[in-house]
């Protein structure tokens, strides 16, 4: 593994991170707030390589302590099927509902089937590592957004939109989009996500 890598990977961590305590979970600030040093001396092996599995991660919500979520790093370029079972069956062994996949390189179609089977059970969501090289909610072009109550005729913001996505918003959710205006000096507005 190249120091590119596990550069790569230490970004990526933050943000999966960030990510989690955004919505709602308990996350230590010395995990948000690690440099890239004391990364590699945690993750890293003699040889400079980061074992993913190592970075993987379960916490509970602040405000539920039985709503947990598992943070899955795969190190298959590729996930199949065959890593959506290992993640099931971790999640099964823990009991716990809420998953969120990591992966270096691609999803198969057949993965992502196991996802939509199982969304009776399971709240699985994936991100491919290239999602989260950098958190987009620090842009300074995107305005601040918060996960509202449910409410009717607003416009609308897609699910596969890559705030809602960052948020794990779901249909029907309202999100207050908060943006600076030359006029008033801030502007709110909301979506329902669709």
């Amino acid at each position: 593994m190249s120091e590119d890598e596990t550069a790569k990977l230490w970004k990526v961590n933050r943000t999966i991170h960030e990510l989690v305590k955004d919505r709602g979970y308990q996350v230590s600030d010395d995990e948000i707030n690690m440099d890239l040093t004391t990364f590699r001396s945690h993750y890293a092996n003699s040889g400079g390589s980061v074992d993913r599995n190592q970075l993987n991660f379960f916490t509970n919500s602040r405000e539920n302590p039985t709503d947990q979520i598992f943070i899955f790093f795969s190190d298959e370029k590729s996930v199949g099927v065959k890593t959506m079972r290992k993640l099931l069956g971790i999640l099964e062994e823990k009991s716990i509902m809420r998953g969120i996949i990591i992966f270096p390189g691609n999803m198969t179609p057949s993965a992502r089937k196991v996802i939509a089977a199982m969304s009776q059970q399971y709240r699985l969501e994936e991100f491919s590592e290239a999602d989260l090289l950098v958190n987009i909610t620090h842009h300074t072009l995107v305005p601040r957004h918060e996960v509202r109550l449910k409410e009717t005729q607003l416009p609308r913001i897609q699910l596969a939109d890559p705030v809602a996505r960052y948020y794990g918003l779901r249909r029907g959710q309202v999100v207050k989009i908060t943006r600076p205006s030359e006029t008033s000096g801030r502007y709110a507005s909301y979506r329902i996500c669709f």
